[in-house]
């Protein structure tokens, strides 16, 4: 900045200019910039607010870093109406309300069929152009205030590109790879749950680590038009990001003829979209089929509940009625307890059901849920049983099932933190064996010939009690063993030694921590913490907070991870490890220049099936990103590349129907070899 520059104005300048550059980013998908440049302006900018920090603009993008100041999230009122929509299960009863809407209105109108995203609804309240306030859908009356944290989420404007006042109602989301790759074994069982509980948390600075993103779908106020179509393409306009996956059907209901033809499009829409779904990024839970025309929205008018204009089309998973014959508990490797249902077998969706997962007491006491009780289960996005609803008590001595006092393998008194109770005796029988299966794991440190089953006659036999035995194993031991044999044993030694030499990254992320996964172990070895002894060093003189500056590493995750590498008897098992020879040191990064050739970049690869080179299998997807490409978790029309091993699954199905390129091991590693 010159010196005879007016610092208001170089704010003022530095203020629009990072503001183009966001939307460009974040909004358009088309960077003008690189990311050095725009943290240079960033940073002039952040050095001028600090001087001057009464005239920092309320828009300004340093605002959305967050802070470390609590929020109670107080309840405001909300200025527009919030509803509800009404429901529609099947596609009869979309036939009904559309008709319903040609006798309501007797003249032609328009249907516009958007997605129904699964996430968290949000009302910002923009004055003058400016954010103002950012508000939950609370009751659809009053709300809660989480202005703060919503400043954070960069894909929502803190300015409009016009001074206009309005309130606009969207949702705000994760998508799955995003939580996929930050998720690990925490508390959030889906992406849905992930956004929601985010948006909610107490200090800004935690929602900013956080990749949430926002669609817009429902504007109000007087610079809004008569068409739902033209006022979405006001939002972009404005900077928003809009759902592009939409659809506009013309209706007239006084032809029956041409009212047919419209249901039948608006049939084949639904039915598409409901195929499409698969290959989203994110997820949607049904699709919401609204009337375009403003005037005739109110012509239609409203319930109590919902507005007669609207409906949503919900994409219903399949439900069966069964009874509850008995609710076990299971310890995980992390002393998690988690309570299963023993449900009497039921055929829902094409698969035959006996168990279900039930999260933890409070689930349990939201569905009043006791063995003996006729429930209802369904499987929820087509994969994961769940227990619906109580359908019927049952006779049963007690209504409501409660979590017992102690562990049923060692009967250590349980601890509840959070939602969730835990055994805290690390040498739990039951932690054992599940930290020993997660070690030996495909997706960890992948041991050939070292499956589950093996690892719990290991473990009956006595030849094992915990990982570090896995490397001191008597070989003559195994090879007595009933049907094992001398071959069988020579294999497992093999598989051992091999892992002595897999990568500190995958060593780390083998010992089972809770919430320690590949992306954070990422996260660390690129932010310059290279070794256990590195975490052990910052953890012994109380310097965990400098983890929570890492970008993508949420305080929560930090104190978690910081408390399980505190636990003496873990530091135990890491120094018996260390000294039979696994690498807890990582190898130092290749200088820039010494990068391979960027053969793969633009190109978004997937893996699938198991490997002679790579173990685990996601090193593969390294030399993928070595080499400027993307690695994705699962198969989609963006998908340019599937490396497919032997036993490859549903994977390769899919992305042989959307037309992927599938890449053998073999042609796989000639490609690393030409670059």
């Amino acid at each position: 900045m010159s010196p005879n520059t007016d610092p208001r104005t170089r704010m003022d300048e530095l203020v629009e200019q990072l503001q183009h550059h966001e939307y460009a980013y974040y909004v358009l998908s088309q960077p003008e910039i690189t990311d050095r440049e725009y943290d240079n302006l960033y940073h002039e900018l952040e050095t001028l607010e600090k001087e001057q920090p009464d005239i920092r603009r309320a828009d300004s993008p340093t605002r959305r870093v967050g802070s470390d100041l609590s929020s109670q999230l107080p309840e405001v009122d909300h200025s527009i109406p919030v509803l509800s929509l009404d429901k529609a299960y099947g596609i009869d009863e979309i036939r009904q309300w559309i008709r319903r809407c040609a006798k309501g209105l007797s003249h032609p109108f328009h249907i516009i069929i958007e997605e129904k995203m699964d996430g968290s609804s949000l009302v910002l309240y923009y004055r003058g152009g400016e954010l103002d306030m950012a508000v939950t859908r609370g009751n659809g009356r009053v709300g809660n205030d989480i202005t703060e944290n919503v400043r954070t989420i960069r894909m929502i404007p803190l300015r409009l590109s016009r001074n206009v006042d309005a309130a606009i109602r969207g949702e705000v989301y994760m998508t799955v790879s995003d939580f996929q790759a930050i998720s690990g074994e925490g508390e959030y069982a889906n992406p849905r749950n992930f956004a929601s509980g985010t948006l909610r948390r107490i200090k800004s600075r935690d929602v900013a680590r956080v990749p949430l993103r926002f669609f817009a779908y429902e504007p109000y106020g007087e610079s809004f038009g008569d068409s739902h179509e033209d006022n979405l393409r006001q939002l972009k306009e404005l900077g928003l990001v809009v759902n592009p996956h939409q659809t506009r059907i013309p209706v007239d209901g006084e032809d029956e003829d041409s009212l047919a033809r419209a249901i039948t499009e608006i049939e084949k829409y639904l039915d598409m979209s409901t195929r499409r779904r698969g290959d989203l990024d994110y997820e949607i839970d049904g699709m919401v089929l609204k009337i375009d025309e403003i005037p005739f929205r109110e012509e239609l008018g409203y319930t109590g509940h919902h507005p007669r204009w609207a409906i949503a089309y919900k994409f219903e998973s399949p439900r069966g009625v069964t009874t509850v014959n008995s609710i076990d508990v299971q310890v995980g490797r992390t002393g998690r307890i988690t309570p299963v249902a023993r449900i009497e077998p039921v055929f829902v969706g094409g698969t035959t059901i006996s168990n279900v997962t039930l999260h933890n007491q409070d689930y349990i006491s939201a569905l009043s849920l006791a063995p003996g009780d006729t429930v209802a289960v369904s499987r929820r996005g087509d994969v994961i049983p769940a227990i619906e609803e109580v359908v019927e008590k049952g006779e049963g001595e007690h209504p409501l099932w409660t979590m017992p006092e102690s562990c049923p393998s060692c009967a250590t008194a349980l601890e509840k933190t959070g939602a969730h109770h835990f055994c805290p005796n690390f040498d739990c029988p039951d932690r054992q064996k599940g930290r020993l299966i997660f070690f030996t794991g495909r997706n960890q440190m992948d041991i050939d010939n070292l499956g589950s089953e093996t690892v719990i006659t290991l473990l009956k036999e006595g030849l094992i009690s915990d990982v570090p035995d896995l490397f001191r194993l008597n070989y003559d031991d195994i090879a007595a063993l009933e049907g094992f044999a001398e071959k069988k044993a020579e294999l497992i030694r093999q598989g051992i030694d091999a892992a002595r030499h897999r990568p500190y990254r995958q060593v780390l992320v083998s010992l089972g921590i809770h919430d320690l996964g590949p992306k954070m172990a990422e996260l660390l070895e690129e932010a310059g913490y290279r070794s256990i002894d590195q975490l052990y060093e910052l953890i012994d003189r109380g310097g965990e907070a400098e983890l929570t500056e890492i970008k993508g590493i949420g305080e929560k995750t930090v104190e978690t991870v910081v408390e399980q590498l505190k636990e003496p008897r873990m530091r135990d098992m890491i120094a018996e490890l260390k000294d039979v020879g696994l690498n807890f040191q990582a190898e130092e990064p290749s200088p820039a220049g010494d990068l391979p050739p960027q053969i793969f970049r633009d190109q978004r690869w997937c893996v699938t099936g198991s490997f002679e080179t790579f173990k685990p299998r996601s090193s593969a997807m390294e030399e993928v990103k070595l080499r400027g490409g993307e690695a994705v978790s699962d198969v989609s029309s963006k998908t340019t590349h599937l490396l497919a091993g032997e036993k490859a699954g549903s994977k390769l199905e899919k992305a042989r129907k959307l037309g992927v390129r599938v890449v053998s091991e073999e042609e796989f590693l000639a490609m690393l070899k030409e670059s």
